[in-house]
């Protein structure tokens, strides 16, 4: 019996999977339905098009839908909205959006891959001309135009997490007056205050203007934004990022019956199969599991959809693969900064119920006689019971970005942090001191809990 794969969405999950589905199964039929004109798109790389590093809005997709259908055998409808799924008819029911046209599309297994939605504060003023979420390069390129037509002056972002953070970076590279809001008493909440107090110090000292511990209340203007209500002041404006999270994109999977998890995410096994058998999620709507603590996790990044659709289309056309899940590493820039983490800070761990020990170094990037050695900031946590490794934290102005990579490999090991001390990392000169910055923080936590 010929295969016949349905996926729903064709961003970074739904095209790893139909890639994979192919190679598997030549002769699989295979249907991908993505709502917007997009498949396979970089939307990490939207800060660095409105800087204008990236200077074509076509190099942030990696394939044309008619590329990827030529070169993949693979049928790429776009402009094509799923609307439901019924389960046990195995069909879904699909809109032309350019026609209205309705139809069924039968399958025999089904990925859902629908991605997460920007979070939308329920205020006034969120329809404002001015006012935009970063999610897909249309709000990308909606944004681009809006900049060169109107050339505001005055933003403000609404959000201190990654996205915040890194479009905060752009709008100061091209010359804005960059304020940022904030609900929480520090950027990035996650992350541990020895950490954030640094990247804050950053945003300050290039001339961003931090609100703390204020939350939006509204956004006011005669059609185009003019100011942002906050809890504590009005700020004026000529342009609103509302950077504020996403959420998993589950709707379609709660009508069809589809259980959730505990995350609020499609729950889903290790082969990516929801509770319904023959029908996959991947992506920024479904769960995996914290290598670390074990537990079903949340975690909507381009690293882990492209492996959950890889494994759920090698399932999906006959193979088995399980994913292992993640240990949650992230890098980001902001400004001459290099942040990043892997694994839980200290406050998630002790959230998590961890007794939780750690030790926070001041290391360099390099032998500190060599020209334009950098200081690296370190945080490691480790359980106390039993001295494993639970997350590193890093910011420093060089180095940054691939030691965390050491860091990830360490916690998918399950080190503890006696073998992280003693790790065997390389040393020259020009790329690191003889005490890497990840054996110095292994090493005096080592020495303050032995």
């Amino acid at each position: 019996m010929e295969r016949d794969i349905v996926i729903v969405g064709g961003c970074a999950a739904g095209m790893s999977a139909a890639a994979q589905a192919r190679r598997v199964d030549p002769s699989a039929k295979i249907t991908v339905f993505e709502k917007g004109g997009y498949i396979s798109y970089a939307p990490c790389g939207i800060p660095y098009f409105i800087t204008g590093e990236v200077k074509r809005f076509e190099d942030l997709y990696v394939y044309t839908p008619e590329q990827f259908s030529q070169q993949r055998n693979v049928d790429v409808l776009v402009h094509h909205e799923v609307k439901r799924i019924n389960v046990g008819e195995r069909t879904v029911e699909v809109v032309d959006l350019r026609d209205g046209k309705e139809f069924k599309k039968g399958f025999t297994t089904l990925l859902i891959a629908t991605g997460a939605v920007p979070i939308i504060p329920p205020i006034p003023g969120t329809s404002l001309k001015g006012v935009f979420k970063l999610r897909d390069l249309d709000d990308a390129l909606q944004l681009k135009r809006f900049i060169e037509e109107e050339k505001p002056r005055k933003v403000v972002v609404v959000g201190g997490g990654y996205i915040g953070l890194e479009i905060a970076t752009a709008f100061h590279q091209i010359g804005m007056d960059v304020s940022l809001v904030e609900m929480k008493e520090h950027i990035l909440p996650n992350l541990d205050e020895e950490i954030t107090s640094i990247i804050e110090r950053e945003c300050r000292d290039n001339g961003v203007e931090l609100f703390l511990g204020e939350s939006l209340l509204g956004l006011e203007g005669d059609g185009k934004v003019r100011q942002v209500q906050t809890s504590a002041r009005r700020l004026d404006c000529e342009l609103v990022i509302l950077a504020l999270g996403v959420r998993p994109n589950v709707q379609l999977a709660k009508q069809a019956g589809i259980p959730l998890g505990v995350t609020g995410a499609i729950r889903v096994k290790m082969d990516q199969e929801t509770d319904i058998p023959g029908i996959y999620s991947a992506g920024d709507c479904s769960e995996t599991k914290h290598i670390v603590s074990g537990k079903p996790y949340w975690f909507p990044i381009a690293t882990v959809a492209n492996k959950q659709g890889r494994i759920a289309g090698e399932n999906m056309a006959g193979g088995r693969l399980l994913f292992p899940g993640t240990v949650g590493t992230q890098v980001m820039k902001v400004f001459g900064l290099e942040v990043a983490v892997a694994g839980f800070s200290e406050k998630e761990a002790m959230a998590l119920g961890y007794e939780t020990a750690s030790a926070t170094v001041r290391s360099s990037s390099n032998a500190s006689y060599y020209p334009d050695s950098q200081a690296i900031t370190t945080k490691m946590v480790m359980d106390v019971k039993t001295r494993r490794v639970l997350g590193v934290q890093m910011v420093g102005r060089k180095g940054v970005a691939k030691r965390i990579d050491s860091a990830a490999v360490a916690l998918h090991a399950q080190m503890t942090v006696d073998e992280v001390a003693w790790l065997d990392l390389s040393y020259a000169p020009p790329f690191a001191p003889v005490w890497d910055a990840l054996i110095h923080a292994g090493q005096s936590l080592r020495a303050k809990t032995i």
